[in-house]
């Protein structure tokens, strides 16, 4: 009741939520530019598939260190400061790579987590934003809904500048030019004042020690549910490893190389896909009530990771984006439905503890992909596009059988039911 009492009444959001969602936009605005020109950056600079893999892959490895320093560190120094600490580390990333600064301190920022390989980030800003909006939106949607939706329009909008006049490269070369990472410097600037201005009700509650020492025990929480969790975990990571292999510089990077196309292109191809992920992320509810959670999951996702597959024999470019936005239609339905599906199968003390593990699996093996995807382009440029599909569709059959025998895969399951499925790993809810 308490879920539908706040979708029906949609209170309007508080100062300090506003100017999260306006930070977390202008963020998403400046990844979805600069996205789009990273891996076509890397190609200009003569940059190998090998090395470009390695730079993509400390990306990966920075957003995820950065958010485990978040985790442990965050509310000991202050969120609002972290968070305009980060924005000041935007900036500087920003100026570092306009310099043309040689590959060994390009990998130096890239560990420090303020770059992003794709157009909506998962680091640790969004980290700090999720904390922050949970003091007035505890876990439910009406907030987040409104936080993710600002993401997506903006980096769609991001993506697509890269095609105007004085924005994007438009030489007769259609040469990249590192000086266009300067947009993250008004970036930055923006997102630090956006901090600045945040209330102090954003921060954690002073002196309450146990809350700390419970966060970062998140994992010694899980009960019951512990061996539901760790499968999921494993599963989810599996899905992760796939994906990791074709993040958005690689896909900027394999385009480039592959069809010669231009960054006005590859900006209307990612605004494209950032737009059609924000619908299909809408739409997923819809049929997760019609057929359930997991049935949305695997239905979508499976016939997605052959259209990713099918990319690498594109003839065309023409032919890769159709194939492309084809299968972001349907790849996109599992993100809410895999959120939804975590929180279902466990008790609600175990809520929090059950997100950190599965999001923790997810950032684990994700590091690995851009370099793995730059060894496997040494057989051929698609290769990892075709690794990808099989090992993400590799993941949707093993999560439909382990869903079956455990009786998540019917329309039914779209409800909660924690205690019946702690009941089938054979544990007490």
């Amino acid at each position: 009741m308490l879920g539908g009492d706040l979708v029906t009444s949609r209170p309007g959001l508080t100062r300090d939520a506003r100017l999260l969602v306006a930070g977390q936009g202008v963020r998403a605005a400046g990844y979805g530019f600069t996205a789009v020109l990273l891996g076509a950056l890397l190609a200009a600079r003569g940059y190998t598939s090998v090395q470009a893999g390695v730079m993509l892959t400390a990306l990966i490895a920075g957003t995820a260190l950065a958010s485990l320093a978040v985790g442990r560190f965050g509310d000991r120094f202050g969120r609002r400061r972290c968070y305009a600490v980060f924005f000041c580390g935007i900036a500087a990333a920003g100026v570092v790579v306009a310099a043309g600064a040689p590959l060994w301190v390009l990998l130096v920022v890239a560990l420090t987590g303020t770059l992003s390989t794709d157009v909506v980030d998962n680091g640790p800003a969004t980290t700090l934003e999720q904390a922050m909006l949970a003091t007035e939106d505890a876990g439910t949607a009406t907030v987040y809904g409104r936080y993710n939706a600002v993401g997506a329009a903006t980096g769609a909008l991001g993506a697509l500048a890269v095609i105007l006049p004085g924005l994007g490269p438009h030489g007769a070369s259609g040469e990249v030019h590192g000086w266009l990472f300067l947009v993250l410097v008004p970036v930055g600037i923006t997102g630090a004042i956006l901090a600045m201005r945040l209330s102090p009700a954003v921060e954690a509650s002073a002196g309450n020690a146990s809350d700390l020492e419970q966060v970062t025990r998140a994992r010694s929480q899980l009960g019951p549910s512990r061996p539901l969790v760790r499968r999921l975990a494993g599963l989810f990571a599996v899905d992760a490893a796939g994906g990791g292999l074709v993040t958005t510089g690689f896909l900027s990077y394999y385009f480039t190389e592959r069809y010669h196309v231009s960054v006005a292109a590859l900006g209307w191809l990612f605004f494209g896909v950032s737009v059609v992920q924000a619908a299909s992320v809408a739409f997923a509810p819809n049929l997760a009530r019609r057929f359930g959670l997991v049935a949305t999951m695997v239905g979508t996702h499976l016939p997605s990771n052959v259209l990713l597959a099918a990319v690498a024999f594109a003839p065309t470019f023409p032919v890769a984006a159709v194939l492309l936005l084809v299968r972001t239609t349907l790849s996109q339905m599992d993100v809410p439905t895999r959120q939804a599906l975590v929180m279902t199968v466990v008790t609600p003390r175990e809520r929090t503890a059950a997100a950190a593990v599965t999001n923790a699996s997810r950032y684990t093996v994700r590091p690995a992909g851009p370099l793995v995807a730059g060894l496997l382009q040494q057989l051929a440029l698609g290769a990892p596009l075709v690794a990808a599909g099989t090992v993400k569709a590799g993941y949707d059959l093993a999560l439909w059988g382990w869903a079956r025998r455990l009786g998540l895969t019917s329309r039914a399951s779209a409800r909660p039911r924690s205690a019946a499925v702690a009941a089938s790993s054979g544990e007490s809810p």
